[in-house]
């Protein structure tokens, strides 16, 4: 029970990335604060881990909206105590569409859940994990953090974005005994790729995600458990001379 008595909060904890990470970490013992901005999703996860009212608490968040982020590490503390863990994973690919084609309302929304969202959370988790001289904050990016990728500028630039804000938040932290690290997932088999896979392929999804699964030198999708492994191990004890790092999960598609 490697996380008995630790509290971790999860956003996105909804989605297929973020489900999985909360069923091995309560597994694994956790009090876990599970954040979305779907509420009935939130209450099917619960159901689904069936823990006991005192290790777990949920949020209904926006987490574009600072008064939202503030309001379930708030929540945390007053319930659990402290923050021990924090997967900074709330995220949206947003629209398919050449540069020129972009709208400013386009921009404001994935720009304000992938990167507002995500820095809100490390603004108001990290001087509690500093206080508490513990903590390790891990951030879900992506492959298209360190790539580009043809209609998709606002989703690659928003992960290039929070690979940068992991970067300065980990040498900050780092002196407190705060670790800070980023995940980043290639083609990973959940909804986001399903509507991804539409969005590029209007009417030939299934084609879309053969010519994807064939890019990848593994020749398939990740499943979100495997990303979900690495995210619990980032967040364990096991990884403690770890920070300021990047990994991907992505079946060697990104090789350099």
């Amino acid at each position: 029970m490697k996380f008995e008595n630790k509290a971790i909060i999860i956003t996105g904890a909804a989605g297929g990335i973020g489900k999985e990470i909360a069923h091995k970490l309560a597994a694994e013992g956790a009090q876990l604060t599970l954040v979305d901005v779907n509420e009935v999703a939130l209450k099917a996860v619960v159901e689904e881990l069936g823990l006991t009212a005192d290790r777990v608490l949920t949020v209904k968040t926006d987490v574009s909206k600072e008064a939202d982020v503030k309001n379930y590490v708030d929540q945390t503390v007053e319930k659990f105590g402290r923050i021990d863990g924090f997967v900074n994973n709330a995220g949206v690919e947003g629209p398919a569409k050449a540069i020129e084609d972009i709208t400013e309302a386009d921009f404001d929304f994935v720009y304000g859940i992938n990167v507002k969202g995500a820095f809100y959370g490390i603004k108001y988790v990290l001087p509690i994990m500093k206080k508490q001289q513990a903590g390790s904050i891990v951030n879900t990016a992506s492959v298209a953090g360190l790539i580009g990728s043809p209609q998709m500028m606002l989703y690659n630039s928003s992960k290039h974005a929070l690979m940068g804000i992991n970067k300065v938040a980990a040498l900050e932290a780092a002196p407190f005994n705060v670790r800070v690290n980023t995940v980043n997932p290639g083609v990973i088999n959940t909804q986001m790729m399903r509507q991804i896979e539409s969005k590029v392929a209007p009417g030939a999804a299934d084609a879309a995600q053969s010519a994807y699964a064939e890019a990848v030198p593994m020749k398939r999708y990740g499943e979100p458990q495997e990303v979900a492994n690495l995210v619990v191990f980032l967040l364990s004890d096991e990884a403690s001379y770890i920070s300021s790092s990047s990994y991907t999960v992505d079946g060697g598609l990104y090789n350099v």
